[in-house]
């Protein structure tokens, strides 16, 4: 496949092809006017595109399945012998280039599929947002279950069983949920049985991601793309707060269950750098998808306004639950308030009493 995409790149605009197609294309809302681009597409180019699109997603397959694995078992290596070599060091780069480089392929095809009618062009910027983001969410995420499976080598893997098979199950619970038909038009060769292997290879890939990140090419079955097209700002919310907890959680554990293995390391600090790491990542997404996304225009809301009504919410339901604890001490405290007023209004009486009989007497 390579070589006959650089044999087509190469003899790309020699030779007048006779069959042209046009593909038509809307600009990005400029002051509130769309302008619809219409342009000639050939042979060449489309193949071209055929395979860049093939290339993207193998990019993104071999990063899941083949580098997050990889560097994970290799900084598990350093850290149970208390070493990391050149060439170990050289190869744990590599595979985190590699894993972040399929994050950011997942995250343009994710965004060239939700908005297809549109010519996206995405700025240096926007690739150096998700650069970052993805850089310092992958490697903080593959840190901490390292550190979790270095002390808890059982319970590691329940963790990352039950997170994948959470994954895997909430598309097909989602479609279930639906009640919408089963996809027949992902292939016309392919039968059922095919089709419901090519999906669950499909959904084994989203879990694969979402283990190590935010996969932002959401699966949805029910949809002819199998690719959801709107933008949940609340699931992605839901996903990192509970991301960020999870972290939290494990590095406690490794925290307190922590051997001797671990005495030349300062422990409180790397805890802290890891979890302001993993907030680091969430700031450049937060920044990408406010500042740096293409189609930042067609939102219907932006990840501010979403965050904003999420504290809200959390505000609403705090201040109604201190307003009920509130009530609840009052209620307790109500039935003792008459007995303190009498006898108080008591003590009073019996002060004026004296006061007047001692007059009373000197007189």
């Amino acid at each position: 496949r390579c070589v006959e995409a650089l044999y087509i790149y190469f003899r790309a605009n020699r030779f007048e092809e006779p069959y042209v197609s046009i593909t038509k294309k809307r600009q990005i809302p400029k002051d509130g006017y769309s302008e619809e681009i219409e342009k000639e597409v050939g042979q060449a180019e489309g193949k071209l595109f055929t395979h860049r699109s093939a290339f993207s997603r193998a990019s993104v397959i071999q990063a899941f399945l083949g580098s997050a694995p990889q560097l994970t078992l290799q900084l598990y290596i350093c850290v149970l012998q208390q070493e990391v070599t050149v060439a170990r060091s050289i190869f744990m780069v590599l595979s985190l280039l590699s894993i972040v480089y399929g994050a950011l392929r997942c995250n343009i095809l994710a965004i060239k599929i939700k908005y297809d009618d549109y010519e996206v062009r995405v700025k240096p910027a926007a690739y150096l947002c998700i650069f970052m983001w993805r850089s310092f969410e992958i490697a903080t995420r593959v840190t901490v279950l390292v550190l979790f499976g270095s002390v808890l080598r059982i319970w590691v893997f329940l963790i990352v069983l039950l997170n994948f098979l959470g994954f895997f199950f909430y598309p097909w619970i989602l479609f279930w949920l639906s009640k919408s038909p089963f996809p027949e038009n992902i292939e016309k060769e392919l039968s059922r049985v095919g089709t419901t292997i090519v999906l669950c290879l499909l959904t084994f890939l989203y879990a694969g991601i979402n283990m190590f990140c935010w996969s932002a090419a959401q699966v949805e079955l029910s949809d002819p793309d199998l690719i959801s097209k709107s933008q949940n700002w609340y699931q992605m919310t839901v996903y990192y707060i509970v991301r960020l907890m999870e972290n939290a959680f494990l590095l406690l554990l490794w925290y307190i269950y922590r051997t001797d293995f671990y005495l030349y390391v300062c422990a409180p600090m790397l805890f802290l750098q890891l979890l302001i790491g993993y907030c680091m990542g969430i700031f450049f997404m937060l920044v990408f998808y406010q500042f740096c996304h293409p189609c930042k225009k067609l939102f219907s809301s932006s990840v501010t306004e979403a965050l904003l009504s999420c504290f809200k919410i959390l505000y609403f339901i705090c201040r109604r639950h201190k307003s009920t604890l509130l009530k609840g001490k009052v209620a307790v405290k109500s039935p003792e308030n008459p007995d303190e007023t009498r006898g108080s209004s008591k003590t009073i009486d019996s002060q004026n009493r004296n006061i007047h009989q001692s007059v009373s007497s000197n007189a």
